[in-house]
């Protein structure tokens, strides 16, 4: 569980609400305001704790947090959208289970602090329009909103990619979902008009241009995922079952990452029948993402489109992480006109399809998808257009909102974020 939002908010409106907010509860000193987004994964599903490849896209879907230094290791943490206050000493970080969206901030400053960093303690307002449960990575935009504003805050000498590795513990350790890097790594390293090919075992990582006149369609199923975490970690034990069972023939491999189709061909009669499908969608998918960079790469949107069918097909029949109304969605879109591509995102059990369509017919297709969803299923899904953008970043140049009690706001560092006005 992550801030929630209702998907519909401006960058603007967002900025609003958080200085607002931090305003009314803590009045006094001007608050600094970050910002981290959510993500759509065009592909590459489940194949991040498999030491894998991924191609996110950060949206323009975000968490934002309004934040002052305090002179003592008290954390005041204020959540806008559940209407709800936690605190805690940095000097005694426990998990909070009345209020569990606030652990995700918890781990990231116990994360911290274990790799050797002094923090101070803070007074912060947490707003969002990242759907909570919906597969676009709410929490990891909240971990890494979290460690961005620490880190500017504090001075600590940190980049990108450990900042995202920092988050990632978060919540494989503190919040208990064992999680690979893909949504840290992206909320931290995107880049506008970009996907991010991320080698997961490396960290090495490329932006690859998002060709002119293709729209990024977030579909969301409005059903929102009761199992995740079990069975997400239940398919990570499947995979390192799988890659046990593998190595008394390949003793050299490490994880999935390192199994060839030709060889998982070879043995796939000394797998359980589970696993060796499991296993048949990680290393498909592995080779499905690099064929799908070669696509962008040359401009051929046609591979990529038939790609991202091969990997729903996947996800649905050999990894059993779809659902119903995500099928519903993905064949639906299918079958409207100016479709280049359509699958599910995220971790799956529900959620929402990512859609790649052709810009020019983009507000006709929206239509026509929601009409055709709720027909299926009775369900109204929310449906948005998403710009592929930037990661973490201040944001600056802020309009101040009228009941916003500001001070001197010198000694503010530059702008590394998105404008806000």
């Amino acid at each position: 569980m992550a801030e929630p939002g209702s998907g519909t908010t401006t960058n603007e409106t967002l900025s609003a609400r958080a200085l607002r907010a931090f305003g009314e509860h803590f009045p006094g000193r001007e608050a600094r305001l970050f910002r981290a987004p959510g993500r759509v994964n065009l592909i590459g599903e489940h194949t991040d704790y498999n030491d894998g490849f991924v191609l996110p896209v950060a949206i323009d879907r975000q968490a934002m947090l309004a934040a002052r230094t305090r002179p003592d290791s008290m954390v005041h943490l204020w959540s806008e959208s559940y209407a709800q206050g936690s605190t805690f000493d940095l000097n005694d970080i426990t998990s909070d289970q009345e209020r569990p969206w606030s652990n995700y901030v918890r781990g990231v400053a116990l994360m911290l602090q274990q790799e050797g960093f002094t923090l101070r303690g803070l007074d912060c307002v947490l707003v969002g329009d990242v759907p909570i449960g919906a597969g676009l990575s709410s929490s990891a935009a909240v971990e890494v909103v979290a460690a961005y504003a620490w880190r500017a805050l504090c001075g600590l000498k940190l980049d990108d990619p450990q900042l995202a590795l920092v988050c990632q513990q978060a919540e494989s350790r503190f919040v208990g979902v064992k999680c690979g890097i893909m949504d840290q790594f992206i909320a931290a390293l995107g880049r506008a008009g970009h996907a991010l090919l991320v080698d997961c075992r490396t960290l090495d990582y490329g932006r690859i241009p998002i060709p002119a006149g293709i729209a990024v369609m977030v579909c969301d199923t409005k059903v929102r995922r009761g199992l995740v975490e079990s069975e997400y970690n239940r398919r990570r034990q499947e995979c390192e079952s799988a890659v046990h069972m593998l190595r008394r023939h390949l003793p050299e491999i490490k994880a999935l990452r390192d199994v060839t189709s030709g060889q998982l061909q070879r043995y796939r009669d000394e797998l359980p029948d589970t696993i060796l499908r499991r296993c048949r969608h990680v290393v498909g998918e592995n080779e499905r993402v690099l064929r799908a960079v070669t696509s962008l790469r040359s401009g051929d949107v046609g591979v990529l489109g038939d790609l991202m069918r091969q990997s729903h097909d996947s996800l649905r029949d050999d990894y059993e992480v779809s659902c119903s109304e995500l099928n519903a969605m993905v064949e639906t879109a299918e079958a409207t006109p100016g479709t280049i591509g359509a699958r599910m995102t995220g971790a799956g059990f529900g959620g929402c399809a990512v859609g790649l369509v052709e810009q020019a017919v983009a507000a006709d297709w929206m239509e026509a998808v929601r009409v055709g969803y709720r027909t299926r299923t009775g369900l109204e899904p929310d449906i948005y257009a998403c710009r592929p953008s930037d990661g973490a970043g201040e944001v600056e140049n802020c309009q101040r909102p009228p009941a916003y009690s500001g001070g001197d706001s010198s000694g503010r560092g530059a702008a590394t974020g998105a404008m806000c006005a």
